[in-house]
């Protein structure tokens, strides 16, 4: 059994197998199986099990249940980078006679696209895919069950739409496409459609007394893309190495952001939970902490996947029961462990290699009206907008190669910001969005909206 304990200081290392023996024995789970990633880098690996002598490792498969949609999720970003779709195309373009075709790709991705949350009885997480040959049997007579866009509801049946249009662009199977485009690159070899020995069994714990049954288990068919994946924490580590940094051979680390940004309106529930889900990924807000990532469950096993992108920090843990430990929290708990008592190390200041005069010369204080902001250069040769004091908007913009700025998020996501200059080249103001930022407030030697009082400003008469 391989392990990278030797990478965190002793007391972190204890802390975190504390938190792992804790939930298997609180949550009465058989066994439990966790890695924590800090850095690029699997830094820690535990498990607890109630057969003596026994304990799973990091090649030990169990099933993952609705992370699988995060795979299916890359799939359908690698088609709209290689602009055989667009997120905003309904799905009857590309797969039609479904009768859910109104629904968008990205709302589907986001659980916005009205749908069911599961096909029709018998349920499908525990009975045969068989019983669902094709997509009218996932779908039932009536597969919506709101409006399209209107609100968020978990949708199993979504993610079948979705690995069904894969294989319709692909022209093979969901899994062949999975393999071949997500699964080698990436070095999971240890994660697959059916269980590769070694494996652990699922388990159905009694709620009321220490005795168990096993699952059955099922090859889900057409619900395939929306759960059917078995994994290892081994590999599962390194899929968050992925989702928080990108891999050119499978998506960049521009489209793995996207990923995570949300996507779907929260209920008020789901606002005070801090929860939001985003594009085959969810966030979450633990003890201050933004974490990203999924969670899954199929009978007799669990799953969680979160990470910190600020912290670059990620932890898996999987466990073979039903029902019983939480394991998000059990996540979350282990990023933040490793997070608290060994805190990053920032990286060393560095000046700039190089700056462009003309964009130095923005770097400094504007008001947009009386409101102070900063204008700052950042390392990535872009620039940040952001209030001077106190809550306002705030956004990072990146170069059009226009002369022009694209906001990249926040309120001025998407939003253009053009450098006005007067005709001798010296800067009048930015226009961000039709918004007038000048160097003075309300300056009136600029272009303010609505004009200046000729008179300027005063006192109290």
């Amino acid at each position: 059994m391989t392990t990278y304990q030797d990478e965190l200081l002793p007391a972190t290392r204890r802390a975190l197998l504390h938190r792992i023996a804790v939930a298997q024995t609180e949550g009465r789970a058989p066994s439990l199986v966790a890695a924590v990633v800090r850095d690029g880098r699997t830094v820690w690996h535990g498990s607890r099990t109630s057969v003596d002598g026994h304990g799973p490792d990091e090649n030990v498969q169990y099933r993952i249940g609705s992370i699988t949609k995060t795979f299916t999720a890359v799939l359908v970003l690698r088609l709209r980078d290689e602009g055989l779709l667009d997120l905003g195309d309904p799905l009857e373009k590309h797969l039609p006679g479904t009768g859910a075709g109104e629904a968008t790709i990205a709302e589907l991705l986001a659980h916005t696209g009205g749908l069911a949350a599961e096909s029709p009885a018998p349920w499908w997480e525990r009975t045969p895919g068989t019983l669902r040959p094709e997509l009218s049997d996932v779908l039932g007579e009536q597969p919506l069950r709101h409006p399209v866009g209107r609100r968020f509801h978990y949708s199993n049946t979504g993610y079948t739409l979705l690995g069904a249009l894969v294989e319709e662009v692909r022209g093979a199977p969901w899994e062949d496409v999975l393999q071949r485009e997500v699964l080698q690159p990436l070095g999971l070899h240890r994660t697959s459609g059916r269980p590769q020995a070694p494996h652990a069994g699922g388990w159905a714990v009694h709620p009321w007394a220490d005795v168990m049954l096993p699952e059955p288990v099922e090859d889900l068919g057409r619900m395939a893309p929306a759960g059917q994946l078995w994994s290892t924490t081994g590999d599962l580590a390194r899929f968050a190495v992925f989702l928080s940094r990108g891999d050119d051979r499978v998506l960049s680390a521009e489209s793995v952001q996207e990923m995570r940004r949300p996507a779907a309106p929260p209920s008020a529930a789901d606002v005070a939970d801090g929860y939001a889900y985003c594009l085959g990924l969810e966030t979450r807000h633990h003890d201050g902490r933004l974490l990203v990532g999924h969670t899954g469950s199929l009978p007799g096993f669990l799953a969680s996947l979160f990470f910190s992108v600020e912290d670059d920090i990620a932890a898996v843990v999987l466990a073979n029961c039903t029902s019983g430990p939480q394991l998000s929290a059990v996540a979350a708990d282990l990023v933040g462990v490793v997070a608290e008592a060994e805190p990053r190390i920032p990286e060393p200041w560095r000046p700039l290699p190089d700056v462009d005069r003309a964009v130095l010369e923005l770097a400094g204080q504007w008001y947009w009206g009386t409101q102070g902001y900063a204008l700052r250069l950042t390392a990535d040769g872009g620039v940040s907008l952001e209030p001077l004091s106190g809550k306002g908007r705030r956004s990072r913009l990146r170069p059009s190669g226009d002369g022009t700025w694209t906001g990249l998020d926040g309120y001025y996501a998407g939003e253009i910001l053009t450098v006005v200059r007067r005709p001798d080249g010296s800067v009048s103001h930015l226009d961000l969005g039709s918004f007038v930022f000048t160097r003075q407030p309300y300056d009136e030697a600029a272009p303010v909206p609505g004009g200046v009082d000729p008179e300027g400003w005063r006192g109290l008469p």
